[in-house]
C-alpha cells in the first residue's frame, strides 16, 4: 500500500438515544473539524429520508454548515440521491457550495431513493421511471457544471454552477454503478460497509471497463469500512454493538435512533448469518487489529481511497477511533515501505 493512500470518513449525521438534531449537526461539525486537523482526506454525508436516526438528508445544507466550519478537508455528498431531484438543480445547489468553497467540494450520486415506499411517494416521483433515467441524468448535470464551451445543454444554463466542474462520482452497491462510472470514466464508490456482496466483482468490472474522459484518464475506486478503534478490544467491541443493533432494526423493520452500546451484545440467532454478511467489512479493535483487518481488505481490493464509516453512540468514543485509525494508516503506511 503506498504512503499516500487517502483515509476519508462517511458521517450520517446520526441522532442517538437522548440526543436530537442540533446535538447530531453540532457533533458532525466537531467530527469534520478533527478530521481536518489529523489529516483524513474528505468527509461525506449521505441523503437518507424517513430514518429517525440519520440527520444528513438535507444533504447540501449540511455541507455548507460544516464547510463554514472547517478550512481545508474536502466535503461532499455520499450521495444525493438524483432519481428525487432535478439535474439542474443539484446543479446550482453544489455550483453555489463550490462558488463559496472552491476546491473542497465533491458530488457523489446514487440512483437509490434513499428511503421506502413511503419516501417515494413524497417525493411526488415516478421512480421506476426516475430510476431509469439515472444515467442520463448524470450526463446532463455534469454538463451543467461544466464550461459552456464543453456543454450540450445550450439554453439552460446552471447560475451558479457552470464551469466549477464539481468532481462528480458514482456511488453503488451493485455491478450497475459499476458498470456506469467505468463507461463515463468517472470515480467509483463502493458501499461496503452495509452491502459487500458484490465488491470484489464491481472492483473488477470497474477497471476492466473504464473509458478514459476528460475528468479521469484512469480508474479511481473507493471502498467503504466500518471502522470501530478503541484502546481495547472490549471497548471496541462494546462500541460496535451499537452498529449492530442498528442493522438488526433494518432485518427486523425495527429501527429507532442510534442504540446505547451493550456489553456482549448477541444477534437474535435466526438472523446472525444475514447481519454478520452484511456487516463483514469492519474492522473492529485496537490499532494493531484494525491495522490487519484493513490489511486485507486492501490486499484484495487494492482501493484507492477507503472512506470510514463511524456510527458510535458515544461522540467522545468516536472521536477517539478518528484518533486511533490514523494512527492504524501511518502504522500500515510504515509496514509496508
Amino acid at each position: 500500500m503506498p504512503t499516500s493512500i487517502p483515509f476519508s470518513i462517511l458521517d450520517l449525521a446520526q441522532v442517538v438515544e437522548g440526543g436530537d438534531a442540533a446535538k447530531s449537526f453540532s457533533n458532525s461539525v466537531e467530527l469534520a473539524q478533527k478530521a481536518e486537523a489529523l489529516g483524513y482526506h474528505r468527509v461525506w454525508y449521505a441523503e437518507h429520508h424517513n430514518i429517525q436516526s440519520v440527520d444528513s438528508s438535507a444533504t447540501s445544507v449540511l455541507i455548507a454548515h460544516i464547510a463554514a466550519h472547517t478550512k481545508t478537508i474536502r466535503l461532499g455528498a455520499g450521495g444525493v440521491m438524483l432519481p428525487n431531484h432535478a439535474p439542474l438543480l443539484i446543479a446550482e445547489q453544489f455550483g453555489t457550495l463550490a462558488t463559496l468553497h472552491p476546491g473542497r467540494i465533491d458530488l457523489g450520486l446514487g440512483r437509490a431513493p434513499g428511503g421506502d415506499r413511503g419516501v417515494i411517494r413524497a417525493m411526488r416521483k415516478d421512480y421506476e421511471r426516475a430510476g431509469n433515467r439515472f444515467p442520463a441524468d448524470v450526463e446532463e448535470l455534469i454538463h451543467y457544471l461544466s464550461k459552456p464551451e464543453d456543454s450540450a445543454f445550450s439554453g439552460v444554463r446552471a447560475i451558479p454552477g457552470e464551469g466549477t466542474e464539481v468532481p462528480v462520482w458514482i456511488l453503488g452497491s451493485s455491478l450497475f454503478g459499476a458498470q456506469l462510472a467505468a463507461k463515463l470514466g468517472l470515480p467509483y464508490a463502493f458501499a461496503s460497509h452495509f452491502a459487500p456482496g458484490d465488491l470484489l466483482q464491481a472492483a473488477e468490472i470497474y477497471r476492466r471497463d473504464f473509458k478514459p474522459s476528460r475528468h479521469h484518464d484512469k480508474p479511481y475506486f473507493m471502498m467503504a469500512c466500518n471502522v470501530f478503534a478503541a484502546d481495547t478490544d472490549e471497548e471496541a467491541e462494546y462500541h460496535f454493538s451499537t452498529l449492530v443493533q442498528a442493522f438488526v432494526g433494518i432485518v427486523t423493520n425495527n429501527r429507532g435512533l442510534s442504540r446505547r452500546p451493550v456489553k456482549d451484545y448477541e444477534v437474535p440467532p435466526q438472523i446472525a448469518d444475514h447481519v454478520e454478511t452484511m456487516l463483514q467489512v469492519s474492522a473492529v479493535g485496537t490499532v494493531d487489529k484494525v491495522a490487519e483487518r484493513l490489511s486485507l481488505f486492501i490486499d484484495r481490493v487494492k482501493p484507492d481511497e477507503i472512506i470510514i464509516a463511524k456510527n458510535f453512540y458515544d461522540h467522545a468514543a468516536r472521536l477517539r477511533s478518528v484518533e486511533l485509525t490514523m494512527e492504524v494508516r501511518h502504522k500500515m503506511a510504515s509496514a509496508r515501505n
